[in-house]
């Protein structure tokens, strides 16, 4: 099993990155193989709406650091998206990798049911960690990113968020979440 693994923190040792380093530990316990991109230490852009990749080529052009990355993605068998929650949303850094993920679409995704470049049938673990220890609070997050990669032939769904966690070492105290981390791993790559 192949898992690529996405952090969207500005922060190394964040929230979110460190719940990923739970899930990712089990899971190459359990003998899968893992690869992970800090998106913050990376160079690239957004998408540029070229539209390169419906015109011309079945992939994005763009030659940055994010080509490895999407390559990866299309490669794996799980992919794991772990981000802080900047202003009710995902942090800038993995927003930008999302956006370019456009590149998945078949040209005529709009009108065709077969939409997606990616092979079907991938697992999406989804990581959120915010410092609003309230739960209703940017609940929706998720349910947003999940219906883009339900188009991209994603079929089975994990989420993991964290609450009340703002500090680059909250984890540390809350052995739940990691916990939570490693039974999700075990569920996914068991």
């Amino acid at each position: 099993m192949k898992i690529t693994c996405l952090l969207g923190s500005p922060r190394k040792d964040g929230n979110s990155a460190l719940i990923a380093g739970q899930f990712l530990a089990t899971a190459e316990e359990l003998g899968a193989k893992t690869r992970s991109f800090f998106l913050n230490w990376m160079s690239y852009q957004g998408c540029q709406a070229c539209n390169s990749c419906k015109e011309e080529f079945d992939y994005c052009v763009q030659m940055d650091d994010l080509t490895e990355a999407l390559e990866a993605v299309r490669e794996a068998d799980v992919v794991v998206m772990a981000s802080p929650v900047y202003f009710g949303d995902v942090s800038g850094q993995m927003k930008n990798f999302i956006d370019r993920t456009f590149s998945y679409f078949t040209p005529d995704f709009i009108t065709n049911p077969n939409r997606s470049r990616l092979a079907p049938g991938k697992k999406l673990v989804f990581i959120l960690a915010q410092g609003k220890p309230d739960a209703n609070f940017f609940c929706d997050i998720f349910t947003r990113y999940k219906t883009f990669f339900t188009l991209f032939g994603f079929n089975d769904f994990h989420l993991i968020r964290a609450f009340g966690f703002s500090g680059p070492s909250d984890t540390a105290d809350r052995s739940a979440i990691l916990q939570h981390a490693r039974e999700i791993a075990r569920q996914v790559a068991g």
